[in-house]
């Protein structure tokens, strides 16, 4: 099952406080950046962000999910409709993600 684009946008919505988040479209789900890092994405209309140790500090309770098969788990947002926290979360969870790579030419 592929996303909805109007779950994205209510997702992009809930994460309105958060400046330079981004998404790519890929093979009917979407990937989430934040500050051009990788931070989750949306599959399957579910809002999944990575595991970190802030992540897993801020959502202790969050249930774990596969986004798709082969892929690792990823912590499920089941309230998106707070704001602050979210911003909370990915101002945090951004000084632990890697920065994206340099692409050779």
């Amino acid at each position: 099952m592929s996303s909805s684009k109007e779950y994205l946008d209510y997702i992009l919505d809930c994460l309105s406080l958060c400046d330079e988040v981004s998404y790519r479209a890929m093979m009917g789900e979407y990937i989430l950046y934040f500050r051009g890092k990788v931070i989750g994405g949306i599959y399957d209309d579910r809002f999944l962000v990575k595991v970190t140790e802030v992540s897993r500090r801020l959502l202790p309770d969050a249930p774990l999910e596969i986004p798709y098969e082969g892929a690792k788990e990823m912590l499920l947002i089941e309230d998106a409709d707070d704001r602050e926290f979210l911003q909370t979360l990915f101002l945090a969870m951004e000084k632990e993600l890697p920065s994206p790579k340099k692409k050779s030419k």
